[in-house]
């Protein structure tokens, strides 16, 4: 499998977002790509909460996913939309951060919602408090697509390997985790945390993220990577912005689970017992 993984620096108006989404679903598939992975909030990156409300759509009316759908249709290639900022379909005045898988005819074979809410106050003096906009998913999702299984996530969910055995547990060979790390925490814990994922999961990785100084004000760490079954960093797209190509041998994973049955050494562990 050619993945295409793009690395952006989202902004704080949609339209100029998808057309950066357009250009980099135009250079991968014309690179022979399979599959473009994008990053967490790929079609708006803006921690105004008055000015963005202004963009902020259902699913139905959001006019990125919509161009997005249409690009992956025009060129065939299936597309992990890392996720956008959208209305909850509740009616309550929430949002969503809602990952997509598109297909190469332009139709949504899976949908996720961030589980994991990012509350946190950083020793830089940065806040972050995603619940109280955000409403969290409830459900793992894993998808079916001609390459093997693909387990999504998000972001923040990365520190929380439950999840992630749910997906290895369900048959994903590759796992996405978009994402919008923060400068600190992605240089103390991005590597090892998503390397952590992949040699847990005996699958390979993709990490598509935003990078570099954005319209709202925000930095983020970059560093997409790939990373295959046993923790080897396959790519590490850095400060960069783009589309960065890279082929996983897919046979990989049986190789590795092979060597090292952890998969089905695992067992589902209880409360732990308070001794003394």
């Amino acid at each position: 499998m050619r993945a295409g993984v793009f690395q952006s620096r989202t902004g704080i108006d949609p339209a100029a977002n998808a057309r950066d989404l357009v250009g980099a679903i135009d250079m991968a598939a014309g690179q022979g790509a399979h599959m473009l992975f994008t990053p967490e909030m790929s079609g708006l990156l803006d921690r105004d909460r008055v000015r963005a409300a202004r963009s902020l759509k259902l699913e139905s009316e959001d006019p990125v996913l919509a161009t997005v759908r249409d690009a992956a249709a025009r060129t065939g290639l299936w597309v992990h939309l890392g996720s956008l900022a959208l209305l909850s379909d509740e009616g309550d005045g929430k949002l969503v951060n809602r990952g997509f898988l598109i297909d190469g005819d332009g139709a949504i074979r899976a949908r996720y919602d961030k589980m994991h809410l990012f509350d946190v106050d950083l020793p830089n003096g940065e806040s972050w408090r995603e619940s109280a906009a955000y409403t969290a998913g409830t459900t793992a999702v894993v998808a079916e697509t001609p390459w093997g299984r693909v387990g999504l996530a998000i972001c923040y969910d990365l520190r929380f390997p439950g999840l992630f055995s749910a997906l290895s547990e369900a048959g994903a060979v590759i796992l996405s985790v978009p994402a919008a790390f923060t400068v600190p925490t992605g240089a103390a814990h991005w590597h090892v945390l998503l390397r952590a994922r992949a040699i847990e999961a005996e699958a390979f990785v993709i990490a598509a993220a935003q990078g570099g100084e954005h319209a709202d004000g925000r930095a983020t760490y970059g560093h997409s990577l790939a990373i295959d079954p046993w923790g080897e960093v396959l790519l590490d797209i850095g400060n960069a912005h783009g589309v960065r190509l890279i082929d996983l041998d897919l046979g990989r994973v049986d190789q590795v689970r092979e060597r090292l049955p952890v998969l089905q050494h695992r067992r589902r562990i209880g409360p732990a017992t308070v001794a003394g």
